[in-house]
């Protein structure tokens, strides 16, 4: 008998008249003595855009050449309605030798066959700008080939739309750039085709995705469907183990707690929920909040003192352009900043900078004298010296026994809370995954005790359910955090405040987030192109006046905003000296409220001036 996807979560209460694009029945596949999938059965109807998780290695990207028909499943089949156009991106970005940018996207067309195509230009402003059409493939950067490939496959419009990792080395910038095209190409009512996603980034999934497929890698060849995003995903599968009960307490907990950060109001979510929030209130009404932010930041303090990491006047350049131009940044004990910027704006040079891999060419560095920095590299290739040592050998070499939420756990306890199984945990690091490095050097890190730890891209080839467990795992960890990264989901749930290079020499502060930086970006996109020449309104920018006034108010603001976060700090600090007195701290944490509504407001003005003063 066929195993059909079985759906979890609320469904649309309304009917719809879908054409049907495509089906899987009764697919089966197993490689070696692993079984991927088992008798899965499921289809693909226009206004479909499917979300695909699972652990690393269950088989998503497989299903996905399974639907391409770029591989043959051992039994079922996969069919597609006759006509249908079907496009897939794989996670290699190959290129004909000699081949340039125009070749891989348009082929032997002429300029003129598609440059009168407004979707075609639209593609090319939103993945090619910066590149000239000319320029061979051979000299494009990973994140350009992988830009270029999306355009190659977006330009031919196709009906059923495949991509595994299309978020893979793309900038804050790029993924919501591909995000907002593909709910328009494939959400907008009345839209044709669909759209199937095998990603890691859960904010992305969030903003394009309305169904879940999740792939167990549980030896089952299972497929469970769910309908709404990510967080609708979440919820579903929280009550899904809470009803499994004793089973399941161990994820439930990092699912509950997760759960709890997106009602909390996430900001990718606040403004458009896939889920009634109301649903989840009595699965996570006990459900602290992620971090203690007020303990963790004495915690620091008292293993790290005043002073952490100060950059001061600090100018770095590279030939052909300055990275950093003046910067002046403190970092205090229990900091969590995020860091976003343009590809080459200088964001790995600037953890350099903090590591003391690097001198600044002026301005100078000042050090704590109890810091300890870690830092987590894009390559992890500090790991190629222990090659020959198991997972749990090399978090036992750092340290044999660790504190984490006070209780004492073992390195073979570590790894497993990380998502190694027992098998995993003691096979040779020379043999682990991409994702299991990056794990396992990340745990090594943490257990060496630093108390500043600096991660560039921390989330790269990590699945969904692990991303959760390391987000668990920095929640109490007590100390300085800088995270550098294109994942968003990550920096807004682990950092409480997030930074931009922009690729003019400055460091910006962002009290608006992620969401407040791609508004500035394209603020200045807008302000350095001249409209389309079919505008019938000339391009117009704000008075110096007005900019004199913007840059006066962005000031004024951002003092009261210093000031509100020192006395929303004093507050904290009273409440914690003293819990038990109800009626003060009812009064101080009505206190609180005004504040918080105070810096709202503060902040969209903020918003508003900032954008103004460029």
């Amino acid at each position: 008998m066929h195993r059909t996807v079985p759906v979890h979560g609320p469904r649309g209460d309304y009917p719809r008249t879908v054409a049907h694009l495509l089906g899987a029945d009764g697919i089966a596949l197993t490689i070696g003595t692993r079984t991927l999938l088992d008798d899965v059965s499921l289809g693909l109807d226009d206004g479909d855009r499917v979300g695909v998780v699972g652990p690393n290695g269950a088989g998503k990207s497989t299903l996905l050449r399974l639907l391409a028909g770029t591989a043959v499943p051992d039994a079922g089949r996969v069919t597609r309605v006759g006509g249908s156009r079907l496009g897939m991106l794989d996670q290699r970005d190959e290129s004909l030798p000699g081949a340039t940018i125009r070749d891989l996207v348009h082929g032997d067309d002429a300029t003129h066959t598609w440059a009168s195509d407004s979707r075609i230009r639209e593609v090319h402003a939103g993945l090619l700008a910066d590149l000239d059409l000319d320029q061979p493939a051979t000299t494009l950067s990973g994140g350009q080939r992988r830009r270029v490939a999306l355009a190659a496959l977006l330009v031919t419009d196709p009906d059923v739309l495949l991509l595994d990792e299309p978020t893979n080395h793309l900038d804050v910038e790029g993924v919501a750039w591909l995000a907002e095209h593909l709910q328009q190409r494939y959400g907008r009512a009345g839209a044709t085709g669909a759209l199937v996603v095998v990603t890691h980034d859960r904010w992305f999934l969030d903003a394009v995705c309305t169904r879940m497929w999740e792939v167990r890698g549980d030896g089952s060849g299972a497929v469970d469907g769910y309908e709404g995003g990510y967080a609708a995903y979440i919820l579903a599968r929280a009550e899904r183990g809470r009803q499994a009960a004793a089973a399941a307490e161990k994820r439930d907990n990092l699912l509950r707690k997760e759960l709890a950060w997106l009602r909390r109001g996430a900001p990718a979510r606040t403004s458009k929920p896939k889920f009634r929030l109301d649903a989840a209130a009595a699965l996570i009404a006990d459900e602290p909040a992620p971090r203690d932010t007020v303990q963790l930041t004495q915690m620091a303090a008292r293993r790290l003192g005043k002073d952490v990491l100060d950059l001061e006047d600090v100018t770095v350049s590279v030939p052909g352009r300055t990275l950093l131009d003046g910067v002046t940044w403190r970092l205090g004990p229990g900091d969590r900043f995020g860091v976003v910027g343009v590809n080459g704006a200088g964001k790995t040079t600037l953890l350099a900078l903090l590591a003391g891999r690097r001198e600044p060419d002026g301005g100078r560095v000042r050090r704590g004298k109890t810091v300890h920095v870690a830092e987590l590299s894009q390559d992890v290739g500090e790991l190629d010296d222990v090659g020959h040592l198991t997972a749990v050998q090399v978090v036992d070499q750092e340290k044999r026994t660790v504190v984490v939420d006070g209780k004492e756990l073992t390195a073979g306890q570590l790894t497993e809370r990380l998502g190694f199984t027992r098998e995993r945990a003691h096979t040779p690091v020379r043999d682990l995954s991409g994702g299991e490095r990056r794990r396992l050097q990340l745990l090594r890190l943490l257990v060496s005790e630093p108390n500043v730890l600096l991660l560039d891209e921390p989330t790269n080839d990590l699945d969904t359910d692990t991303l959760t467990a390391v987000e668990d795992l920095l929640d109490g960890w007590p100390g300085t955090l800088v995270v550098v990264s294109h994942d968003r989901y990550l920096l807004e749930r682990v950092c409480d405040r997030q930074w931009a290079l922009l690729g003019d020499g400055s460091l910006r502060d962002l009290p608006g987030g992620v969401e407040q930086y791609l508004g500035l970006r394209r603020a200045a996109a807008l302000a350095g192109q001249p409209r389309d020449s079919g505008s019938a309104e000339p391009a117009t920018g704000p008075s110096s006046a007005d900019v004199r006034a913007a840059r006066k108010a962005v000031a004024r603001i951002e003092r009261r905003l210093d000031r509100i976060a020192q006395e929303e700090k004093a507050l904290h600090e009273r409440i914690a000296a003293d819990p038990t007195a109800y009626e003060a701290v009812a009064q101080l944490d009505a206190r609180l409220q005004e504040l918080a509504a105070e810096k709202e407001q503060l902040e969209l003005e903020w918003l508003e001036a900032a954008e103004t003063s460029g």
